[in-house]
């Protein structure tokens, strides 16, 4: 049965077929985020730090679900196109940890009292945590990197079970910048936009694995659903006392560094075209910079 699906998605769909499989979501994907933008701006019509957390972390989780979208309609992406959005990912979150997160964080010292020398020492201090925090989950928890067709199931679901751990700090970064005037937009957008391919490697890994297009979609859209929690908890946390705001900045910078040199660009470089992702990696950085300067 297995082998059966999987010959099934070595079959290319045809030019009629990918319109309506892409008309279809597209109106059902944007018909959801209306929706709930609707009952969020009924549940809350302030525009509280909770609020635009819980918005930011939705449309994240959405964008991940949005990136799965063309493995309903296509049977594989080639491997340089891969390589070259990971790296698209990594150069958002690296210039994310940068400019929307460390130096903010190191500015919100200052604002607190805070000399130079002693901000500049709790934002390394409160960095340096936040990425062994992750190293720590890394260790505890078990997964597998860089899944492909010669490997397990067991692989690819230890691969799809990390990449939603790793979404942990990504919507921890962005519960903490929405208390932060100027950065949490800029968050949420870049780490929103990061998450479309990474939504496309989740629905790959489980398509190669012999599952169906449409369970390769699904568990990809599920796997961004951590993101608004992990934004909500992040952005209570920072609210019970303003003296936290600096130290969580920095720590979801710090754990944001760690997934981009650890998981996403091994990762990027490993089916050898180590070009395509460094171009990526620059087209990322300067798009989130653009990003940043634009809505800050």
């Amino acid at each position: 049965m297995v082998a059966q699906v999987a010959k099934l998605h070595r079959v290319p769909a045809n030019l009629g077929g990918m319109l309506r499989v892409f008309g279809g979501w597209t109106i059902v994907l944007t018909g959801c985020a209306l929706l709930g933008n609707e009952v969020l701006g009924r549940l809350n019509g302030t525009n509280s730090p909770l609020h635009d957390a819980l918005l930011g972390g939705a449309m994240a989780g959405a964008a991940t679900a949005l990136g799965a979208v063309p493995m309903l309609a296509m049977r594989r992406i080639g491997d340089g196109v891969q390589s070259g959005l990971l790296g698209f990912s990594a150069g958002i979150m690296l210039a994310a940890s940068v400019f929307s997160l460390l130096l903010p964080g190191h500015q919100t010292a200052l604002a607190q009292g805070y000399s130079d020398t002693s901000a500049t020492l709790l934002v390394a201090l409160a960095m340096t945590t936040g990425a062994a925090l992750l190293l720590a989950m890394d260790r505890a928890l078990p997964h597998t990197h860089a899944p492909d067709s010669k490997r397990s199931a067991t692989a690819v679901w230890l691969f799809v079970f990390a990449i939603a751990v790793h979404n942990i700090p990504e919507g921890l970064a962005i519960g903490v910048a929405a208390g932060t005037a100027g950065s949490g937009n800029a968050v949420a957008t870049g780490i929103s936009l990061q998450n479309v391919p990474e939504g496309l490697i989740v629905a790959i890994a489980l398509a190669s694995a012999g599952y169906t297009r449409l369970f390769a979609f699904t568990i990809a859209a599920l796997s961004g659903l951590i993101e608004p929690v992990a934004a909500i908890a992040g952005s209570a946390m920072v609210s019970l006392s303003s003296a936290l705001l600096p130290w969580g900045l920095a720590g979801a910078a710090g754990a944001m560094l760690f997934v981009v040199s650890h998981e996403i660009i091994p990762e990027s470089h490993r089916r050898g075209h180590e070009t395509l992702a460094t171009s990526g990696l620059i087209a990322g950085f300067a798009a989130m910079l653009l990003m940043d300067t634009l809505l800050g």
